[in-house]
């Protein structure tokens, strides 16, 4: 079983340390407040209100116990620091650090931080390409521009053969697969609709209208394939 340290219960460490609970891993969350720990206590595993800034607190806690530290605080960066510090110092297995900026990654980095995460940063260019795309959902950045995105069809491929959009050959980009809303033959949601994955469509796949294209591509390409299409 994987053994996770959540460091920081507010509402993104809570959300992460909720999740990885069902996912079935055992969960360590710390935090100097003790109403969000009680919150939070039947959720997860371990639920304990100490400092984290303090390396015996940390140390009393069997940090080394566990595989991941995550440190998730929020606006206070000085205790963020100062935990990443304690964390290096004591010889944590691997450290994941929330920043909220370029300057903070820099500094993190400079300690021997090289896991982030950035839930401000990543919401706001999704947020913002959302609103220059409006067919693009979501997406899940990776290195090099290269993107895994979920797009809404355009209405101009609606009743075209996937073979016949040419997405490899027009748009330099793979189709994954595809999300589609189907009716229900016995109704267990309110609208009666439930999701259907079309595995890997093959050539002779008719797209449907709203229909949710999930691809692989570069950024560029994706944008150039939902303009042409619009």
């Amino acid at each position: 079983m994987k053994k996770f340290a959540i460091i920081g219960a507010g509402h993104f460490g809570s959300a992460i340390a909720t999740a990885l609970s069902e996912k079935g891993a055992e969960v360590l969350i710390i935090d100097n407040n003790i109403n969000v720990i009680q919150n939070i206590s039947d959720d997860v595993a371990f639920a304990v209100c100490t400092d984290a800034t303090n390396k015996r607190a940390l140390l009393a806690e069997n940090i080394l116990d566990y595989d991941v530290a995550i440190i998730a605080i929020g606006n206070d960066f000085v205790a963020r620091l100062l935990c990443a510090a304690n964390l290096l110092d004591i010889g944590v297995k691997r450290i994941i650090s929330r920043t909220m900026g370029e300057n903070q990654k820099i500094i993190l980095e400079k300690m021997g931080i090289t896991e982030f995460l950035s839930p401000e940063d990543e919401i706001g260019n999704i947020f913002a390409d959302q609103l220059m795309n409006p067919n693009l959902i979501t997406y899940l950045q990776l290195p090099e521009e290269y993107k895994v995105a979920e797009v809404l069809v355009p209405e101009s491929l609606v009743g075209q053969k996937v073979g016949d959009v040419g997405f490899r050959e027009n748009f330099k980009m793979s189709l994954i697969t595809i999300r589609r809303k189907v009716e229900e033959t016995e109704p267990k949601s309110k609208n009666g609709i439930k999701e259907q994955i079309v595995g890997v469509p093959n050539y002779n796949v008719l797209i449907e209208e709203n229909d949710i294209l999930v691809v692989f591509a570069k950024s560029k390409d994706i944008d150039i394939f939902i303009k042409a299409n619009s």
